[in-house]
């Protein structure tokens, strides 16, 4: 501790006139110093205002300027030093430092540099103020193709550097991605994947540019899918799968990566990675099962990645993936599930897999999960399911499969996400489908529960769909029997309130159902129709000059349904109706100029 003392005041009074021998001496006490008690040290180093003198002694005329390096980069590991560091305007000296050509210099700076800007705004602002970024970039390029011992030193340093300065920080990111850091760093995976250290730092770097998406773009231009899959098969250790799954997952978003992944064969490793991990209960096997299995869910969102897997049904990946949805492991079920899902994006896709017997596996696969079930896997099957009901084709075949039956069971589910995928899967099927829509518009319970959903103001999705499904039973029912239960069920006030929906697409089925329930069972309806103030919200509609045509249209062809109830007439005759009509027989749309016509003559008919 004396002997630190001595060193420290030592260095304040000589730094002007001192030779360059004691000046070593005294370096090298603090070095010592620092290699006992890193924290005691700085903390005395701090206190002694030692920092401000660093600052002229970092030259690089003098044989001492590695020494002074090495210790501001020991010092700023402590993360109460790294402000004190920039305080004392080490910063620009050192990023002077950076262009000088003693390698142990460079070494030392770039570490220095690297941990003042760990976990540091003023660090990083520092560096970035005094342009150290641009020129560690330089030398990474110009030491990039060197594989000896010494430069991958350096190289590892100073990507160590970068990582530290851009960690976490957008602009920074941006920054060293508009200085086109990540060609340079692609070719050095490339050429140092032998150097484990080196490696690492790029995987690290890379993790961090990944998530942006300009750093997408410029990573698709260069052989990183190939790069990482190269040094992927290459893994036994856990972590290092994880690493490398780490800068995986966030490129793999990319549609054109993840074509190149694909191609790269990516896929193939993950399938081995599922038949390893499949029956193990130890942790890493569990979360690399996990990982894998994800990562080829990810794959298959890709339009272009996801056809080549596909290969028209016959592909063995495709095939692999369909093994997995009878799997044990609820991870695997999950994953087979999304994939099918994924597959199912097409109507070719979808028709081949009906016809292949996909609907019973997913079928099995749910009835696994009725009670107390896994919610994730519930919500993946009913998605597939749903996909799959898309081509009209295989409406018909996956009803006669029993594929409504299956997903009623889910009605009792109380999880916002099961709701909302039962419901379209529901919607799906009876498109078109009159029969169906008959038989489930008059099962009391699924009714009940629709005009329950409906209220779910929570959820605004389940609330959506149910209202959807609602129309959809009558519309494609046209059945009196439907429109009974509905009204019982107390469901026309949320047709009514559809109406009102910011999506055309939903007033308009609203106003179609409404209008076959004013067509086929008026009287039955009239009630509830006046209640819901039904009159009041087609005069609005009618008036607004936002609404769409097909919306004028259709609350044209509602209110002339409508007057065959005497309540409902009145309503429409105390509200001037006629003035609103008539406007509309010059509307640009053909359609609703006649449609205003009809209308018109039929309301002066009943006044």
């Amino acid at each position: 501790a004396d002997n630190l003392s001595d060193a420290l005041k030592k260095l304040k009074i000589t730094t002007t006139d001192s030779t360059e021998d004691s000046l070593e001496g005294c370096l090298d006490c603090l070095l010592q110093a620092l290699a006992q008690n890193n924290t005691e040290t700085s903390e005395k180093i701090q206190k002694s205002g030692v920092l401000q003198v660093f600052a002229s002694l970092l030259t690089p005329q003098s044989s001492c300027t590695a020494k002074v390096a090495n210790i501001i980069a020991e010092v700023a590991r402590n993360e109460f030093m790294r402000n004190p560091c920039v305080d004392a305007g080490l910063i620009p000296p050192l990023v002077q430092l950076l262009n000088c050509k003693d390698q142990e210099v460079l070494l030392q700076t770039g570490r220095a540099l690297g941990n003042i800007c760990y976990d540091s705004h003023e660090g990083r602002n520092a560096v970035d103020h005094a342009g150290g970024a641009h020129i560690v970039v330089d030398h990474i390029r110009s030491l990039c193709s060197k594989t000896d011992p010494a430069s991958e030193k350096l190289l590892t340093v100073f990507c160590g550097m970068l990582m530290n300065y851009s960690n976490e920080n957008d602009t920074l990111q941006s920054q060293l991605i508009n200085m086109g850091v990540i060609p340079t760093l692609v070719k050095l995976l490339g050429i140092h994947c032998q150097n484990a250290a080196l490696t690492e730092m790029c995987l690290v770097a890379f993790g961090n540019l990944a998530e942006l998406e300009s750093s997408k773009e410029q990573f698709a231009y260069t052989n990183i899918a190939e790069e990482l899959v190269k040094l992927f098969k290459k893994q036994i250790e856990h972590d290092k799968k994880e690493m490398i799954f780490e800068v995986l997952a966030p490129l793999a978003e990319n549609d054109v990566i993840k074509l190149q992944l694909v191609e790269a064969g990516l896929v193939e490793c993950l399938l081995e990675i599922v038949q390893k991990t499949v029956d193990s209960d130890k942790e890493d096997d569990i979360a690399e099962l996990k990982t894998a299995s994800d990562l080829m869910v990810l794959l298959l969102l890709g339009d272009e990645s996801m056809q080549k897997l596909f290969e028209g049904g016959k592909g063995s990946v495709f095939q692999r993936v369909l093994s997995w949805i009878p799997s044990n492991s609820h991870q695997l079920q999950l994953a087979g599930a999304l994939a099918i899902a994924n597959f199912a994006r097409n109507d070719g896709n979808c028709i081949h897999m009906v016809d292949n017997g996909i609907v019973q596996k997913l079928m099995d696969l749910l009835d696994r999960h009725v009670e107390d079930g896994n919610v994730t896997v519930q919500h993946a099957a009913l998605s597939a399911l749903r996909n799959l009901a898309i081509p009209v084709v295989n409406k018909a075949k996956m009803l006669s499969a029993g594929v409504a039956e299956a997903v009623l069971k889910f009605l009792r589910s109380e999880m916002p996400p099961v709701q909302f995928k039962l419901l379209g899967t529901l919607r799906m099927l009876i498109d078109a489908q009159a029969e169906a829509a008959e038989q489930l518009g008059k099962n009391v319970k699924l009714v009940e529960r629709l005009v329950e959903w409906c209220e779910a103001k929570d959820h605004a999705g389940v609330m959506g769909e149910s209202n959807r499904l609602l129309s959809a039973l009558i519309r494609h029912s046209k059945s009196k029997d439907v429109i009974r239960t509905i009204v019982q069920s107390g469901g026309i006030k949320h047709l009514v309130t559809m109406a009102t929906s910011e999506h055309v697409i939903m007033q308009n089925e609203a106003l179609v159902a409404l209008a076959l329930i004013a067509a086929l069972e008026l009287v039955t309806a009239e009630k509830d129709l006046e209640n819901a103030q039904l009159v009041q919200i087609l005069h609005r509609l009618l008036s607004d000059d936002r609404s769409a045509p097909e919306i004028k249209y259709n609350s044209m062809v509602l209110i002339c349904a409508l007057i065959g109830s005497e309540p409902l007439q009145k309503e429409v005759q105390s509200m001037a109706f006629l003035e609103v009509v008539s406007k509309l027989r010059s509307h640009e749309n053909k359609t609703v100029a006649q449609q205003a016509l009809l209308t018109e003559q039929r309301l002066a008919v009943e006044s």
